[in-house]
């Protein structure tokens, strides 16, 4: 097939371009001919809450990235959508995360599949934010209107997706993992290039820190003097989205000054292996969430899960056999995790991850997309 994949990559950072571009080299593998068009914009500054939006790694090999769209700029998106429109490509590939999106993709497709060959499939990360905003739900209807069809990657978005639209044909395909870090790196050998003792075990939250992933539950959690003399850190890993001094008065509060371990900037792809080769647990403590490519880097890594029960996370991690599913309160985030720690759960758990992660291909998600197609 020919295939153009619109949305985040290279020089984007995160998880989108991660995905984008993953998916992208399973279809190249295939025998595909792909190409992907990015953003010449993505985020007007003053509406993105990190840092930079990207990237300082090297752009991906074996890829052909092309930044052509601007995200508020209407008269790009229909030069853009005629582009593809007679480029005629069998399949254009959608990656829909945020109602502000919609806008610009939604007449991006409109326009690419009026040449009555191009099918639009949508890979849905949501169809209502977390975080939610005027206009939220007129901007998601607008789109899946431009749409053929949808993969949702949790059985909650593939249900919120039936409210605006009950005809298209819909296909659910848990997150494939994202083994595009590297390879696991002994417990040793990652320690060292972090810095960290080996006396101590750690527990690791990753990824931008939203309001909505509960942090702030966590660290009450491990505010329980049980956790004391155990020799147990909290490493919180990636970069504020929010504000960051109401987790540090939290911290203060809670008398877990040198307890946690803070690395608030973005982690490059290159380090992510850094700290999930180190870390004994990843924790979820979400409060809100669809899926999280958090837990599909941990099961790359092999490294045991909690998470909360919310969303769809709770579809992907087995209780009792790869981590704990826990409801989203501090209590239950502190008797899990002690668990863990004092019955030696690791072991146990690697194994069962070993057998569960096999679930998670990328195949399997390119083979969910090809029976949509059919059904079209």
């Amino acid at each position: 097939m020919k295939i153009i994949i619109v949305g985040t990559a290279f020089p984007y950072r995160g998880g989108l371009a991660a995905y984008n571009e993953r998916l992208a080299l399973e279809y190249v593998k295939q025998g595909n001919e792909v190409e992907i068009y990015t953003f010449t914009l993505q985020y007007p500054s003053f509406l993105f809450p990190g840092k930079t939006q990207y990237s300082t790694d090297s752009a991906p090999a074996a890829l052909n990235i092309q930044r052509k769209v601007n995200s508020v700029n209407p008269f790009n998106w229909i030069k853009v959508g005629r582009e593809i429109k007679n480029k005629r490509p069998d399949l254009v590939l959608v990656k829909f995360w945020l109602p502000f999106m919609a806008p610009c993709l939604g007449t991006i497709t409109r326009i690419a599949r009026s040449n009555k060959k191009t099918k639009i499939i949508s890979i849905l990360d949501n169809i209502i934010p977390h975080e939610k905003r005027f206009a939220d739900r007129l901007f998601a209807s607008y789109f899946v209107g431009s749409a053929d069809g949808f993969v949702a990657m949790s059985k909650s978005v593939l249900t919120d997706v039936e409210i605006f639209d009950r005809q298209k044909p819909k296909a659910f395909c848990p997150h494939p993992l994202y083994d595009n870090f590297g390879l696991k790196l002994t417990r040793s050998e990652a320690l060292a290039k972090v810095g960290l003792d080996e006396s101590h075990r750690y527990m690791l939250f990753f990824g931008f820190v939203r309001d909505y992933k509960g942090l702030d539950l966590l660290l009450q959690a491990f505010a329980d003097n049980r956790f004391r003399g155990k020799n147990i850190k909290l490493i919180v890993a990636g970069e504020f989205y929010n504000n960051s001094e109401q987790y540090f008065a939290l911290e203060d509060q809670l008398a877990l000054k040198g307890e946690v371990l803070w690395f608030n900037d973005f982690i490059p792809d290159a380090e992510v292996k850094n700290y999930f080769s180190l870390a004994d647990i990843i924790v979820q403590p979400y409060k809100s969430a669809t899926q999280s490519g958090v837990t599909q880097i941990a099961y790359h890594f092999e490294k045991p899960m909690l998470v909360t029960n919310v969303g769809g996370l709770a579809e992907i991690v087995p209780d009792g056999k790869v981590g704990y599913i826990v409801e989203p309160n501090d209590k239950a985030i502190a008797n899990a995790l002690l668990d863990f720690f004092d019955n030696n759960k690791l072991e146990s758990f690697q194994e069962n991850i070993l057998i569960e992660k096999e679930k998670y291909s990328w195949k399997r998600m390119t083979d969910t997309i090809s029976g949509l197609i059919k059904n079209l």
